[in-house]
């Protein structure tokens, strides 16, 4: 055999061998679970090329060394998935193979972050929850509430108690605009609704009435079989004329509140102050759950007209304001 032909044949055998060698080693790649032993974040950007995410899995030290990520490169490509990749930030299992690392990365579903926003909390304090979290994209820091309220296409309205108490999850990167803006459409949705199934005894006039009572209820009990009693009570109240003359307004009213409220403040007025004004406060004065919703919108029937806390959270029920006196004697002046 010629030289030249015996070269071309060791060329090609050579080649041959290089090319099984190769696919017996994409084959270990693929078979093989990731490096990675532990659960791992991995941020896919905007705009990302494949390339690019599959370096930064080497990086990140999810695939072991640049070849192993060219064949996942190759993989995506032949997969017909390599510009699919939702940006975000993904937990990957430890373990995972390389083809259920593709899945991952198309299907989208990114790392979920958790807020919980509690009932019968202040807008100011949800404030602070959203400037605390680092998973939320910061916008709203320095606003002052009016501008808040415009950057979630809600202008000229107050925020106190707009927003719906819930546990929210959402990927890293979402902004406080839009954070806020999911909360105050689902309180929107339900108070809404509630508003439409509304009972005949309701006191109330317009939904945001009834956010404001409901918010009133949320703090005066935490007690799920109260809340009904509770809204009665004001129902009868403002059905009479009679002052709300409730505490949690007159604290809300008060700046730097420290925990006592005196009797100068109960004679302050402010326009939160139900001892000396009649009427619903001007705005909700917290964030008012579902169910304190539902008893604003269907109090308990009754002839109560006052109640006193017992120190363990319920409350004694009074009709007149001899027994109420009395009931105050014994649980709040021990006498």
């Amino acid at each position: 055999m010629p030289v030249i032909k015996r070269f071309i044949w060791i060329v090609l055998a050579v080649g041959l061998l290089a090319v099984v060698a190769l696919g017996l080693d994409a084959g270990r790649f693929f078979t093989s679970p990731l490096h990675n032993t532990s659960g791992q974040l991995v941020t896919v950007e905007s705009g990302m090329s494949f390339k690019s995410i599959a370096d930064r899995l080497v990086e990140e030290n999810v695939i072991v060394n640049p070849r192993d990520a060219r064949y996942l490169s190759l993989y995506a490509r032949y997969q017909g998935v390599a510009n699919q990749i939702k940006a975000g930030e993904y937990a990957v299992p430890a373990r995972q193979t390389p083809a259920h690392l593709l899945e991952l990365l198309v299907s989208g579903k990114t790392r979920q972050y958790r807020i919980t926003l509690v009932e019968g909390r202040r807008f100011s304090e949800i404030r602070e929850q959203l400037e605390a979290n680092d998973a939320l994209e910061q916008k709203l820091t320095g606003k002052t509430e009016a501008e808040v309220m415009a950057a979630i296409g809600h202008p000229d309205e107050q925020p106190e108690g707009r927003f719906m108490p819930d546990t929210y999850l959402f990927p890293r990167g979402m902004t406080d605009i839009a954070f806020l803006k999911r909360a105050y459409d689902s309180m929107q949705t339900f108070l809404d609704d509630a508003w439409e199934n509304r009972s005949e005894s309701t006191v109330v006039e317009s939904p945001y009435e009834a956010l404001i009572l409901a918010s009133i209820v949320e703090k005066e009990t935490a007690v799920p079989a109260e809340r009904g009693r509770i809204s009665g009570v004001f129902t009868r109240r403002l059905e009479k004329g009679m002052r709300l003359q409730t505490d949690p307004t007159v604290i809300y009213g008060i700046e730097n509140y420290d925990g006592n409220i005196r009797r100068s403040d109960l004679r302050r007025d402010t326009p939160y102050n139900t001892y000396t004004r009649a009427g619903l406060p001007p705005t909700p004065i917290a964030m008012p759950s579902r169910a304190a919703i539902k008893a604003a919108l269907d109090p308990a029937p009754g002839s109560a007209l006052y109640f006193v806390s017992r120190g363990d959270g319920s409350h004694v029920f009074s009709d007149s304001l001899a027994d109420h006196n009395r009931a105050v004697d014994k649980y709040q002046r021990g006498s």
